[in-house]
C-alpha cells in the first residue's frame, strides 16, 4: 500500500486525539474488568505456534468459506462454520497480549447482546428463545472475528473479491432461470394479477426475495471496487459484478429488493458527492444533485411507463390489500402489533423459534407467518422497546464511525474509503428491505449484514498517528 509521508496538522490532531481518548476510555473499562483480564491467557503458547504466524490468513479462509458455502448449503453447516469461527476468534483473543480493535462499534454490538440475553431470561418460552440466542450469538463472533481480519487491506481486498466471485455465480444462474423459465417453488405472484404465471428468478438461495437481499450488498461493494482496484482486469471484474449483480435483481421481480437498490444508490452517490465535492467546480458543485437526480429520476419514470412488468410489479405497490403480497402482510403486521402491546418493554426474545410459539396465539385465520415480515417489528417483538432501542444506537453509531472514517480517508485522500462507502451503502439497502420483509434474518443475508459492519468497524484501528500511514 501507499505510504504518504506527510499528513495535515489537523489530521495529526484529529488522529491523536482520538486515539487517546480511545484509550482513556478502554484503560478505565478494563482497569475493573474480569474479562479483560483473559485477554493473553495463553500468550506465551502463541509465540512458539507457527500455525499463529498466519492467524489472520486463516481466519479469512474461515470467513471465505462461509461467503463460499451459505448461498449453496443447509444453514446447519453454515452453522457448523459459524461455530469454528467462534472458537478461532476465542482461540485468538486469549493468546494476544492485548485487546485490539476493539471500536464503539463493539461496545453497541456487545449492549445489543446484553439486551438480547435479558430478553432470553424474561421470554415466556424461554427454550425456543435460547435457540435463537444462540445463533445471534454466532453471527456476533462471526463479526468479531470480520472485524480482526478486515483490517488487514490485502485480506479485506480479497474477501471481497471472493464475495463477488461468488455473487457472479449466483447471479449467472439466476439469469439463465430468467431466460429459459424455471419452476416457481411457491405462490410469489398475487394469483389474480397480469404477472400470476411470470418467472421469477431465485438461483441457488430458493426465494427470489432471498436472491434480491443477497445481491444488494454485491452491487454496493462492485462500485467501490470498480475505484479501489488498480488493474484494467480487476475494474473488468467489478463491472461484470455490478451490471450481472443488478440485472439478477430486476430478474427477482422483488418490489422490496427494487425499493432497497434504489436506497442503496441514493446514499452511495450522496457520499460519492461529499468525496468529490471540494475538487468540483463552483457550477457543480450546486447543480450536480439536482441534474443526476432529475436524469435518473426521469429515467426510472420512462422505464415505469414502457416496461410493462415493470410498470404492472410498480404498481402493485400501491394497491393496499387488493394485492394479495400486501393484504398478507398487513394482516401479519395486525398480529404483530398485539405481540408488541403484550409484551412491550423485552419482548418474547430473540430467534424465530420463539415467534413460531407466539404468533399462534395472535394470528388471523390461515394467515400462518414465520416471521413479522419486518426486521424492525420483528425486533420489537423478540427484544421489546428497549432492543430496538439499542438496535438503533447500533445503527446510529455505525453512521457516524462511517461519517469520520469517510472525511477521514477523503483528506488523505486514499481510495480504500470507498470500501467504507460500499459498506454504509449496502447496510442502508439492508435495512430498506427490510422495512417489508425478514430475509435480513437468514444466514446467507444475516452473515453479508455483519461483514459490512465488521468492514466499518475495520478501519478504526487503522490511522496511525506515528506512521502518518493507513496500515
Amino acid at each position: 500500500m501507499m505510504v504518504f509521508n506527510s499528513v495535515s496538522d489537523f489530521d495529526k490532531k484529529l488522529m491523536t486525539s482520538e486515539k487517546t481518548s480511545s484509550q482513556f476510555y478502554f484503560s478505565r473499562w478494563r482497569g475493573g474488568s474480569f474479562i479483560y483480564r483473559l485477554v493473553g491467557l495463553f500468550s506465551p503458547w502463541r509465540e512458539g505456534s507457527y500455525l499463529l504466524q498466519w492467524a489472520e490468513p486463516i481466519g479469512m479462509v474461515l470467513i471465505g468459506l462461509v461467503l463460499s458455502l451459505a448461498p449453496f448449503v443447509s444453514s446447519s453447516l453454515v452453522g457448523v462454520l459459524l461455530v469454528a469461527g467462534a472458537g478461532y476468534w476465542m482461540l485468538l483473543t486469549l493468546s494476544d497480549r492485548d485487546l485490539i480493535g476493539i471500536t464503539p462499534v463493539h461496545l453497541l454490538v456487545l449492549l445489543y447482546w446484553g439486551i438480547a440475553t435479558v430478553a432470553v431470561a424474561f421470554s415466556p418460552v424461554k427454550a425456543e428463545a435460547l435457540s435463537g440466542w444462540v445463533k445471534l450469538t454466532l453471527y456476533l463472533f462471526w463479526f468479531a472475528l470480520s472485524a480482526r481480519v478486515l483490517r488487514s487491506p490485502s485480506l479485506r481486498n480479497w474477501t471481497i473479491a471472493l464475495y463477488l466471485l461468488v455473487s457472479l455465480v449466483i447471479s449467472v444462474y439466476g439469469i439463465r432461470q430468467e431466460i429459459f423459465g424455471v419452476e416457481q417453488l411457491a405462490t410469489w405472484n398475487d394469483p389474480e394479477s397480469e404477472l400470476a404465471e411470470a418467472t421469477r428468478a431465485y438461483s441457488y438461495l430458493g426465494n427470489p426475495n432471498l436472491l434480491a437481499g443477497y445481491l444488494l450488498s454485491a452491487i454496493s461493494l462492485s462500485i467501490s471496487a470498480l475505484w479501489v482496484w488498480r488493474t484494467w482486469l480487476q475494474k473488468g471484474v467489478a463491472l461484470t459484478a455490478l451490471l450481472v449483480n443488478t440485472y439478477c435483481l430486476y430478474a427477482t421481480d422483488s418490489r422490496g429488493g427494487w425499493i432497497a437498490l434504489v436506497g442503496l444508490l441514493t446514499v452511495y452517490f450522496l457520499l460519492l458527492y461529499y468525496w468529490y465535492r471540494e475538487s468540483l467546480p463552483p457550477f457543480w458543485r450546486v447543480w450536480l444533485l439536482p441534474l443526476v437526480f432529475t436524469f435518473f429520476a426521469g429515467l426510472l419514470l420512462a422505464a415505469i411507463t414502457f416496461v410493462e412488468p415493470l410498470r404492472l410489479r410498480v404498481m402493485s405497490i400501491f394497491a393496499g390489500r387488493e394485492d394479495s403480497s400486501n393484504n398478507f402482510r398487513m394482516t401479519v403486521w395486525a398480529a404483530v402489533f398485539e405481540m408488541i402491546r403484550d409484551r412491550p418493554w423485552l419482548g418474547i426474545g430473540p430467534g424465530h423459534s420463539a415467534f413460531n410459539a407466539i404468533y399462534p396465539l395472535y394470528q388471523r385465520p390461515n394467515y400462518t407467518a414465520l416471521s413479522a415480515y419486518s426486521i424492525y417489528l420483528e425486533h420489537l417483538v423478540e427484544m421489546g422497546i428497549v432492543g430496538f432501542t439499542t438496535f438503533l444506537g447500533l445503527l446510529v453509531t455505525i453512521s457516524y464511525h462511517c461519517w469520520q472514517k469517510i472525511t477521514r480517508l477523503r483528506n488523505l485522500n486514499r481510495p480504500e474509503g470507498f470500501w467504507v462507502i460500499g459498506a454504509i451503502s449496502a447496510i442502508i439497502g439492508m435495512l430498506t428491505h427490510g422495512l417489508v420483509d425478514t430475509v435480513w434474518y437468514r444466514p446467507e443475508i444475516q452473515t453479508l449484514w455483519w461483514l459490512m459492519v465488521a468492514l466499518v468497524a475495520s478501519y478504526y484501528p487503522q490511522i496511525d498517528s506515528k506512521k502518518s500511514n493507513i496500515i
